[in-house]
């Protein structure tokens, strides 16, 4: 899991849409362009420490709609979503990760390891640019190179 980066497309929609949330006290979460099946979706994630709402969603769509129709980063049509991260979230960058050092989180891993685990869970100790370090049980910490993952979602806890 390297630093996440963006793509031209997203990182030229990023800087069209960063004011915008900052002028409606939102932070960008995520920007992915992605096609499924036939059509191509730009999906913008927003954030805020109290949480989104769906007017947080609308009033971020309408604001970003005309300044995109205007500036269009983007060649071929496409669907605009703006959503919340959600409860499980995406961690892909750093400052995602230093934001729930402490907290449940699950690796998914681009092979299994070598006990057949695909998925390692557990709560974040700690991270740097070459691995990331969980506590699996009490006082047992894996250590999981970044190169190693595929993802990693903070992880809702469920209580009995």
């Amino acid at each position: 899991m390297p630093e996440h980066k963006f793509s031209s497309i997203t990182k030229k929609v990023y800087e069209i849409a960063k004011p915008i949330a900052e002028n409606l006290n939102l932070e960008i979460w995520d920007i992915k362009f992605l096609k499924e099946g036939s059509n191509w979706y730009l999906r913008v994630f927003i954030d805020k420490p109290q949480g989104i709402s769906i007017e947080d969603c609308e009033k971020m769509s309408h604001s970003l709609d005309k300044p995109l129709d205007i500036l269009d980063p983007i060649e071929q049509s496409y669907f605009l979503e703006v959503c919340s991260p959600g409860i499980e979230r995406e961690l892909s960058t750093d400052s995602h990760l230093q934001k729930f050092i402490g907290y449940e989180i699950a690796v998914k891993l681009i092979r299994p390891n070598e006990n057949g685990e695909k998925t390692l869970s557990g709560k974040l100790i700690k991270f740097d640019k070459s691995s990331i370090l969980i506590d699996i049980s009490d006082k047992c910490n894996i250590e999981i190179p970044r190169k190693n993952i595929s993802r990693v979602n903070l992880k809702m806890i469920k209580e009995n």
